[in-house]
C-alpha cells in the first residue's frame, strides 16, 4: 500500500505534452488531448489524482450568477454547465441538475438578488427567476425567507469521482498518469522543456500545461514567472448522514457579502445522498512554508458551531443529530487576506516562455468549468501541434454508474449470480459488496491508499465511518494481495494507519 502506481526513475522520456497537475482540470485537459495522436504524460505529486481542492469542496455545477459578465470565469462556468451532463453520462459519473434558492432573509437583501438576476441573465444563463416566499416552500418546505432567486440549471455532481473518471478514460487512451512526481525544476529550452521530479524521474516536452491548483504558482516562479501568488483560503464542512436523503429537494444558498471570498455557507445536497452544509472562509496564514498552507486541512470546533447555526437560519426543520464528519478544503485564491474577494481566472499562453500554457488561481467554479477550460486549452495545443484525430478514442467507461446497492433487485440477482461476491457486504452502511471493493482495488491508476478506495466505492463513507468495515477491507488486502497491514497509508506517503498487530504486541 505504501508504493503507489509504483513511480519509476525515467529518464529523458520525451513528451508531446505534460501537464502537472492531476486535478479535475488537468485530468479534464488531458482527457480532452487524448483525443488526438500525441505523446501525454500528466504530473501528480500526490498518490492519486484529486486529492486536494477537486475532491474537498461542495461538488456543485454552478449555474453562472455569481460571476462578473465578460470575465473568463462567467463564460466558462456557463459553457461547463452546458457541457457536464453530457459528459458524465459518456464517463457514466452521477449528477443531477436539481436547482439552487439564492435566499434573501431581510428587505435589504431583496436588490443583490435583482443584481444577481441581471448578471446571470448577461452572462446567458437560462430560466432564472425571482420568487416569493410561497414560492420558496413549493420547491423546498421549511425554508426560511422572504424571497429567492431560482437558478433551475444549477446542479450537483460527485466532484471525486468525475476527477477519477476523466483520469481513468485518459489513461486507458494512451495518457500517461504518472503519480508521486512531484516537479522541483524546470529548464526552458530550444526544444521545450526538461522537467526534474523529486522521484529522479527527468522529462522531456515540447509543450507544457501548469494545471497545479494549488501550487500553480510555485510552478510559475520555476520558470521565472513572478507575478503570481496564490493564498490558500479553508473552508470547512459538516457532512450529515444519506439517512436524511430527500430531506434538501434543491441547493440553498445565502446572499453573498459584497467582499466576500467565497460563497457563503450553503446547503448541498449530493448525489449520494448526504447533505454538506459550508463551507466557512479563512485564510491560512500560519506558515511561510506553501506547503505546510497548502496541507493545512484543520476543522474547528468553532467554525462547526458556526455551520450549525447557519444550516438551522436556511432550513430549521434539519436535523442535526445525523452530522457524521466534517472537512475541508483549500481554494487557491489569488487576492491577499486584507483584499478578499475573487480574481478572474488565468488561462493563457505565454509568450515569454513560448510552449507554457499557464493556469492560475482556478477556484470555483473550477469543477464546472473544467470541460470547457480543457477546449480552451486544447485550442492553445492546437497553435504549436498539428491535433490528428486519434481513431481509436473511446470517452466511454465500461462500469455502471450506480452502486450495487442501487440497482433494482433483478439487476442484483444477476450480478450475484454471475459474481458471488456481489453477494457479499463489506461496508454496511452504504451497502457496498466485496466485488465493488475488489474492483476499487484493481483500478487503472494502481491506486491503493485507503482514500483512493473510498473514493472509488465509497467504503468507510457511511454512518460509522469505517467502524464496521475497515477490519474487512484490510482482510481482502491481506488476503488477495498479501499486503502487510504495517505499510497501509490513509492518502499520502508516510500516513500509516497502523504499526502492527495487538497479538504481536
Amino acid at each position: 500500500m505504501q508504493k503507489v502506481n509504483n513511480p519509476m526513475c525515467h529518464i529523458d522520456i520525451k513528451y508531446d505534452v505534460l501537464i502537472i497537475g492531476a486535478g479535475v482540470v488537468g485530468s479534464a485537459i488531458a482527457r480532452e488531448l487524448s483525443k488526438f495522436k500525441l505523446h501525454i504524460g500528466v504530473l501528480e505529486k500526490n498518490v492519486d489524482v484529486g486529492l486536494e481542492t477537486s475532491s474537498r469542496n461542495s461538488g456543485v455545477i454552478h449555474s453562472g450568477i455569481h460571476y462578473k459578465p465578460k470575465t473568463l470565469r462567467a463564460r466558462l462556468d456557463v459553457e461547463g454547465n452546458a457541457l457536464m451532463g453530457a459528459l458524465c453520462d459518456e464517463l457514466k459519473v452521477k449528477y443531477k441538475y436539481s436547482g439552487k434558492l439564492t435566499v434573501a432573509q431581510q428587505n435589504n437583501e431583496i436588490p443583490e438578488l435583482h443584481k444577481l438576476y441581471e448578471q446571470g441573465h448577461r452572462n446567458g444563463v437560462k430560466n432564472l427567476r425571482i420568487i416569493s416566499s410561497d414560492k420558496m416552500q413549493k420547491i423546498q418546505p421549511g425554508i426560511q425567507g422572504i424571497a429567492a432567486l431560482h437558478s433551475p440549471t444549477t446542479g450537483i455532481v460527485n466532484p471525486y469521482a468525475l476527477t477519477i473518471a476523466l483520469a481513468e478514460n485518459a489513461q486507458a487512451n494512451g495518457v500517461d498518469v504518472l503519480l508521486e512526481h512531484n516537479v522541483y525544476n524546470i529548464k526552458h529550452n530550444k526544444d521545450g522543456f526538461k522537467i526534474k521530479c523529486t522521484n529522479e524521474t527527468v522529462l522531456n516536452t515540447k509543450l507544457l500545461i501548469n494545471a497545479a491548483g494549488l501550487y500553480s504558482d510555485k510552478i510559475c516562479r520555476m520558470l521565472g514567472i513572478k507575478e503570481y501568488r496564490i493564498y490558500p483560503c479553508r473552508g470547512e464542512y459538516y457532512v450529515l448522514d444519506k439517512r436524511l436523503e430527500g430531506t434538501l429537494k434543491t441547493l440553498i444558498y445565502p446572499i453573498p457579502g459584497h467582499d466576500a471570498s467565497s460563497l457563503g455557507i450553503h446547503l448541498t445536497n449530493t448525489v449520494d445522498g448526504n447533505i454538506l452544509i459550508g463551507p466557512s472562509n479563512e485564510y491560512i496564514d500560519k506558515s511561510n512554508n506553501l506547503d505546510d498552507q497548502c496541507n493545512n486541512y484543520d476543522t474547528t470546533t468553532k467554525i462547526m458551531e458556526e455551520l450549525r447555526k447557519k444550516g438551522h437560519e436556511l432550513l430549521p426543520n434539519l436535523s442535526m443529530s445525523d452530522f457524521i464528519r466534517s472537512f475541508s478544503g483549500l481554494r487557491p485564491k489569488q487576492t491577499p487576506p486584507e483584499k478578499g474577494g475573487f480574481k478572474d481566472f488565468v488561462i493563457e499562453k505565454r509568450q515569454d516562455v513560448p510552449g507554457f500554457i499557464n493556469l492560475v488561481g482556478i477556484e470555483s467554479p473550477g469543477l464546472t468549468s473544467a470541460p470547457a477550460i480543457a477546449s480552451m486549452v486544447r485550442n492553445f495545443v492546437s497553435e504549436d501541434l498539428p491535433l490528428e484525430k486519434n481513431t481509436e478514442f473511446n470517452g466511454s467507461r465500461p462500469d455502471f454508474s450506480h452502486h450495487f446497492s442501487e440497482l433494482s433487485v433483478d439487476k442484483k440477482a444477476a450480478l450475484v449470480a454471475k459474481n458471488p461476491d456481489y453477494g457479499e457486504i463489506i461496508c454496511r452502511c452504504e451497502q457496498i459488496t466485496k466485488k465493488e471493493v475488489l474492483d476499487a482495488i484493481r483500478n487503472p491508476l494502481d491506486a491503493r491508499s485507503i482514500v483512493s478506495l473510498k473514493y472509488r466505492a465509497r467504503i468507510m463513507m457511511g454512518r460509522c465511518q469505517g467502524g464496521f468495515c475497515l477490519p474487512r477491507l484490510t482482510h481482502i488486502l491481506e488476503a488477495e494481495y498479501g499486503e502487510d497491514v504495517s505499510s497501509y497509508i490513509y492518502n499520502r506517503p508516510n500516513s500509516y494507519l497502523f504499526t502492527g498487530r495487538v497479538r504481536e504486541l
